[in-house]
């Protein structure tokens, strides 16, 4: 269960001087299931070709994941930092705003499973990606 009560504002001030607010990734949502988030698609986070880069896909998808894992812990005694990710690009996009919903598969007390599903603003799928995570005990 995700902890609801840290305000959207205080999450995205963190972002400051990060490379989550330089992909102007913002987090918009947070529910006791799963956290959500937006990243535009623009030549900052384009490949050569003009299209969404994968990395930022999953630059977006680690974001959510990573966030929302610590959202599930107590931040005195411990904290969560990613240990592998996968991504599967299903579609590409050129620009617009993509969003991406990450909810937790395995709640763990060592590790943490997240899916993540990122969509265009048709809502259709363009990747879905799993993040584990590890839980970490504060020394």
């Amino acid at each position: 269960m995700l902890n609801t009560s840290i305000p959207l504002e205080q999450l995205n001030a963190q972002s400051k001087n990060t490379l989550i607010e330089h992909l102007n990734i913002r987090y918009t949502e947070i529910t006791e299931s799963y956290i959500k988030g937006t990243m535009p698609v623009n030549p900052t986070t384009h490949q050569p070709l003009g299209l969404l880069h994968g990395g930022a896909s999953a630059a977006l998808a680690e974001t959510l994941a990573s966030v929302g894992a610590n959202l599930t812990i107590n931040p005195k005694t411990h904290y969560c930092v990613g240990l592998e990710i996968n991504a599967n690009h299903i579609k590409s996009v050129k620009d617009g705003i993509v969003t991406g919903i990450a909810t937790p598969l395995h709640m763990g007390r060592t590790t943490q499973v997240w899916e993540i599903r990122i969509s265009n603003e048709d809502n259709k799928l363009l990747c879905i990606s799993r993040m584990t995570v590890a839980v970490m005990a504060k020394k």
